[in-house]
Protein backbone atom coordinates (compact mmCIF):
# COMPACT_ATOMS: atom_id res chain seq x y z
CA UNK A 1 0.00 0.00 0.00
CA UNK A 2 0.98 3.64 -0.33
CA UNK A 3 2.35 5.01 2.92
CA UNK A 4 2.09 8.26 4.83
CA UNK A 5 4.23 8.68 7.91
CA UNK A 6 2.19 9.05 11.09
CA UNK A 7 3.28 10.05 14.59
CA UNK A 8 3.22 6.37 15.57
CA UNK A 9 5.54 5.38 12.71
CA UNK A 10 7.91 8.29 13.37
CA UNK A 11 8.30 7.08 16.94
CA UNK A 12 9.74 3.77 15.75
CA UNK A 13 12.67 5.71 14.28
CA UNK A 14 13.57 7.56 17.48
CA UNK A 15 16.42 5.14 18.28
CA UNK A 16 17.79 5.62 14.75
CA UNK A 17 17.83 9.41 15.12
CA UNK A 18 19.33 9.40 18.62
CA UNK A 19 22.32 7.32 17.50
CA UNK A 20 23.23 9.61 14.59
CA UNK A 21 24.40 13.19 14.13
CA UNK A 22 22.67 14.59 11.08
CA UNK A 23 25.51 17.06 10.53
CA UNK A 24 28.28 14.45 10.65
CA UNK A 25 27.02 11.35 8.81
CA UNK A 26 25.95 10.99 5.17
CA UNK A 27 23.25 8.49 6.20
CA UNK A 28 19.69 9.51 5.24
CA UNK A 29 17.14 10.75 7.76
CA UNK A 30 13.38 10.09 7.49
CA UNK A 31 11.30 12.47 5.45
CA UNK A 32 7.92 13.77 6.56
CA UNK A 33 6.13 11.97 3.75
CA UNK A 34 6.88 8.83 1.80
CA UNK A 35 5.25 6.53 -0.70
CA UNK A 36 2.20 7.30 -2.83
CA UNK A 37 1.07 4.68 -5.30
CA UNK A 38 0.46 1.07 -4.36
CA UNK A 39 3.57 -1.10 -4.59
CA UNK A 40 5.19 -4.17 -3.13
CA UNK A 41 7.32 -3.67 -0.02
CA UNK A 42 11.06 -3.66 -0.53
CA UNK A 43 14.00 -5.44 1.05
CA UNK A 44 17.68 -4.55 1.02
CA UNK A 45 20.82 -6.30 2.24
CA UNK A 46 23.74 -3.99 2.94
CA UNK A 47 27.27 -5.27 3.48
CA UNK A 48 28.71 -3.26 6.35
CA UNK A 49 32.37 -3.12 7.38
CA UNK A 50 31.91 -1.66 10.86
CA UNK A 51 33.89 -2.90 13.89
CA UNK A 52 33.16 -6.32 12.39
CA UNK A 53 32.09 -7.16 8.85
CA UNK A 54 28.41 -8.18 8.69
CA UNK A 55 25.33 -7.96 6.50
CA UNK A 56 22.35 -5.77 7.43
CA UNK A 57 19.12 -7.49 6.37
CA UNK A 58 16.21 -5.04 6.10
CA UNK A 59 12.49 -5.51 5.35
CA UNK A 60 10.04 -2.68 4.73
CA UNK A 61 7.16 -3.04 7.18
CA UNK A 62 4.66 -0.24 7.88
CA UNK A 63 6.87 2.33 6.16
CA UNK A 64 10.12 1.63 8.01
CA UNK A 65 12.90 -0.90 7.51
CA UNK A 66 12.90 -3.65 10.15
CA UNK A 67 16.57 -4.53 10.49
CA UNK A 68 18.85 -7.36 11.56
CA UNK A 69 22.62 -7.69 11.69
CA UNK A 70 23.64 -11.03 10.13
CA UNK A 71 27.35 -11.73 10.87
CA UNK A 72 27.81 -14.47 8.26
CA UNK A 73 25.38 -13.10 5.71
CA UNK A 74 22.44 -14.91 4.08
CA UNK A 75 22.73 -18.40 2.60
CA UNK A 76 20.93 -20.16 -0.24
CA UNK A 77 21.37 -23.52 1.54
CA UNK A 78 18.33 -24.55 3.67
CA UNK A 79 20.69 -26.46 5.97
CA UNK A 80 22.42 -23.24 7.00
CA UNK A 81 20.78 -21.13 9.70
CA UNK A 82 22.27 -17.69 10.20
CA UNK A 83 22.19 -15.73 13.46
CA UNK A 84 20.36 -12.43 12.94
CA UNK A 85 20.48 -9.85 15.73
CA UNK A 86 17.65 -7.33 15.54
CA UNK A 87 18.70 -3.68 15.47
CA UNK A 88 16.80 -0.39 15.43
CA UNK A 89 14.29 0.43 12.68
CA UNK A 90 15.75 2.43 9.79
CA UNK A 91 13.95 4.91 7.50
CA UNK A 92 12.93 3.57 4.10
CA UNK A 93 15.36 6.02 2.49
CA UNK A 94 18.23 3.99 3.96
CA UNK A 95 17.65 1.33 1.31
CA UNK A 96 19.50 3.52 -1.21
CA UNK A 97 22.42 4.38 1.06
CA UNK A 98 25.88 3.31 -0.05
CA UNK A 99 28.96 5.07 1.26
CA UNK A 100 31.22 5.57 4.25
CA UNK A 101 30.01 6.41 7.75
CA UNK A 102 32.74 8.63 9.27
CA UNK A 103 34.97 7.52 12.13
CA UNK A 104 33.55 8.44 15.51
CA UNK A 105 29.97 8.02 14.30
CA UNK A 106 27.68 5.13 15.22
CA UNK A 107 28.32 2.21 12.84
CA UNK A 108 31.43 3.85 11.35
CA UNK A 109 32.62 2.02 8.25
CA UNK A 110 31.86 1.26 4.61
CA UNK A 111 28.34 0.31 3.50
CA UNK A 112 27.60 -1.43 0.18
CA UNK A 113 24.20 -2.37 -1.27
CA UNK A 114 24.77 -6.10 -1.66
CA UNK A 115 21.24 -7.03 -2.78
CA UNK A 116 17.83 -5.44 -3.10
CA UNK A 117 14.38 -6.04 -4.50
CA UNK A 118 10.81 -6.61 -3.38
CA UNK A 119 9.30 -9.27 -1.16
CA UNK A 120 5.97 -10.98 -0.46
CA UNK A 121 4.59 -12.13 2.86
CA UNK A 122 3.94 -15.90 2.52
CA UNK A 123 3.24 -16.75 6.16
CA UNK A 124 -0.20 -18.38 6.30
CA UNK A 125 -2.51 -19.19 9.17
CA UNK A 126 -4.54 -22.36 9.65
CA UNK A 127 -7.27 -20.90 7.44
CA UNK A 128 -4.85 -20.53 4.52
CA UNK A 129 -4.89 -16.74 4.61
CA UNK A 130 -1.79 -14.62 4.97
CA UNK A 131 -0.92 -13.62 8.53
CA UNK A 132 -0.29 -9.86 8.75
CA UNK A 133 3.38 -8.97 9.13
CA UNK A 134 2.70 -7.18 12.42
CA UNK A 135 1.26 -10.38 13.90
CA UNK A 136 4.06 -12.51 12.44
CA UNK A 137 6.62 -10.29 14.16
CA UNK A 138 4.73 -10.52 17.44
CA UNK A 139 4.61 -14.33 17.09
CA UNK A 140 8.34 -14.42 16.32
CA UNK A 141 8.11 -16.18 12.97
CA UNK A 142 8.21 -14.43 9.59
CA UNK A 143 8.08 -16.12 6.19
CA UNK A 144 8.77 -14.10 3.04
CA UNK A 145 9.48 -14.62 -0.65
CA UNK A 146 12.38 -12.50 -1.91
CA UNK A 147 12.60 -11.23 -5.47
CA UNK A 148 16.11 -9.81 -5.43
CA UNK A 149 19.00 -9.59 -7.85
CA UNK A 150 21.08 -12.16 -5.96
CA UNK A 151 18.57 -13.84 -3.66
CA UNK A 152 15.19 -15.30 -4.61
CA UNK A 153 12.73 -17.63 -2.98
CA UNK A 154 11.40 -18.27 0.49
CA UNK A 155 13.23 -17.21 3.63
CA UNK A 156 12.18 -17.60 7.25
CA UNK A 157 13.08 -15.50 10.26
CA UNK A 158 12.51 -17.14 13.65
CA UNK A 159 13.03 -15.43 16.99
CA UNK A 160 15.10 -17.50 19.43
CA UNK A 161 15.66 -14.99 22.24
CA UNK A 162 13.84 -11.84 23.32
CA UNK A 163 15.76 -9.49 25.61
CA UNK A 164 17.57 -6.17 25.13
CA UNK A 165 18.87 -7.54 21.79
CA UNK A 166 16.42 -9.85 20.07
CA UNK A 167 18.14 -12.78 18.38
CA UNK A 168 16.60 -14.49 15.38
CA UNK A 169 17.63 -17.17 12.89
CA UNK A 170 17.54 -16.47 9.15
CA UNK A 171 17.17 -19.56 6.96
CA UNK A 172 16.49 -20.37 3.31
CA UNK A 173 13.31 -22.38 2.86
CA UNK A 174 13.24 -25.53 0.75
CA UNK A 175 11.98 -24.50 -2.67
CA UNK A 176 13.16 -24.36 -6.28
CA UNK A 177 15.42 -21.40 -5.50
CA UNK A 178 17.36 -23.27 -2.80
CA UNK A 179 20.92 -24.22 -3.78
CA UNK A 180 23.45 -25.64 -1.34
CA UNK A 181 26.26 -25.19 -3.87
CA UNK A 182 25.96 -21.43 -4.17
CA UNK A 183 28.05 -19.15 -1.96
CA UNK A 184 26.73 -15.73 -3.00
CA UNK A 185 28.45 -13.75 -0.25
CA UNK A 186 31.85 -14.83 -1.60
CA UNK A 187 31.15 -15.28 -5.32
CA UNK A 188 29.00 -12.16 -5.78
CA UNK A 189 30.65 -9.50 -3.61
CA UNK A 190 29.87 -6.41 -5.69
CA UNK A 191 27.18 -3.80 -5.16
CA UNK A 192 23.96 -4.28 -7.14
CA UNK A 193 23.57 -0.49 -7.18
CA UNK A 194 26.97 0.66 -8.42
CA UNK A 195 28.91 -2.47 -9.36
CA UNK A 196 31.63 -1.47 -6.91
CA UNK A 197 33.54 -3.57 -4.41
CA UNK A 198 33.81 -2.60 -0.73
CA UNK A 199 37.35 -1.37 -1.38
CA UNK A 200 36.19 0.80 -4.28
CA UNK A 201 33.29 2.30 -2.29
CA UNK A 202 35.64 3.18 0.56
CA UNK A 203 38.28 4.69 -1.73
CA UNK A 204 35.91 6.68 -3.93
CA UNK A 205 33.71 7.99 -1.13
CA UNK A 206 36.69 9.04 0.99
CA UNK A 207 38.25 10.77 -2.02
CA UNK A 208 34.98 12.65 -2.61
CA UNK A 209 34.76 13.69 1.05
CA UNK A 210 38.32 15.04 0.98
CA UNK A 211 37.49 17.26 -2.00
CA UNK A 212 34.64 18.98 -0.20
Amino acid sequence: MGYRVTKKNRDTLSAYRKKRNKKSTPEPFPKKKSGGRQRQPIFVIQKHAASRLHYDFRLEVDGVLKSWSVPKGPSTDPRQRRLAVMTEDHPREYASFEGVIPEGEYGAGTVLIWDRGTYRNIKQGDDGNAIPMKRAFADGHVEIWLDGEKLQGGYALTRIAKDNKERWLLAKMKDKKADGRRKPTSTQPKSVASGRTMKAVHKEEKRGANKE
